[in-house]
């Protein structure tokens, strides 16, 4: 038996007023086919604003910016201006903050969510270029999903069919207001550089929830203790 409360059957009854409810246990193994089915890692459920530490300015930057991102989604959602990017130093807690968002929209919002590791993605994509089913398939799956989470955007060697994969996957989002959180450890002129027409689209989507990280100090891992 995994629940004392029902006894596994998912309902809690109230003998005295004649009513059953659903039992807590219920949303959490939903929760968790949630975040399997997203392609989080079930390790990364506990991630949170909380458990976030800030230790600067730019930390508290991060978590600020990711709380408001939260708190005014419903109002964003379908507008031009409907996503958030982290961008700059590794380490400096970005993809903690975006699995935070993420664990918040499953659990409170019942949003869908894919998790997009970039390198891992992009190449499992590219190693299906010849097969037209899948090709499609993958790329479909990232471009109409009610929110992308894209981690370590342009991470790695880039090459011209990277830049074409991904053209396909926020040129479909940024035309249909489909919002994306992304993490990447480029800053706004880098990712220019690598493709101006993917990464203006990606600025104008994200420009009112924005951060970008500058400076060895933002690096956690480096930090001593």
């Amino acid at each position: 038996m995994n629940c004392c409360k029902c006894n596994d059957t998912g309902w809690i009854f109230d003998t005295e007023n004649n009513t059953a409810f659903v039992c807590s246990c219920v949303n959490k193994g939903l929760s968790i086919i949630q975040f399997k089915n997203a392609g989080i890692n079930i390790n990364d459920k506990d991630k949170s604003f909380n458990t976030f530490h800030v230790w600067n300015e730019s930390s508290q930057n991060i978590k600020n910016t990711g709380i408001s991102y939260y708190s005014n989604f419903e109002k964003v959602r379908h507008t031009k201006q409907n996503s958030i990017l982290l961008c700059g130093n590794p380490g400096s807690g970005k993809t903690h903050i975006l699995l935070a968002l993420a664990n918040n929209f499953i659990s409170n919002k019942n949003l869908k969510i894919i998790y997009m590791n970039y390198r891992e993605v992009i190449t499992h994509i590219k190693q299906n270029m010849l097969d037209k089913e899948i090709y499609y398939r993958e790329i479909k799956k990232h471009q109409a999903t009610e929110l992308l989470f894209i981690d370590d955007l342009f991470k790695g060697k880039i090459t011209e069919s990277d830049i074409n994969i991904m053209f396909e996957i926020i040129n479909y989002r940024y035309i249909n207001r489909l919002p994306l959180m992304i993490s990447t450890e480029k800053n706004i002129d880098q990712l220019l550089s690598i493709d101006e027409g993917t990464s203006s689209r990606i600025y104008e989507m994200c420009k009112d929830f924005l951060v970008e990280i500058v400076g060895k100090d933002n690096n956690y891992r480096l930090k001593e203790n």
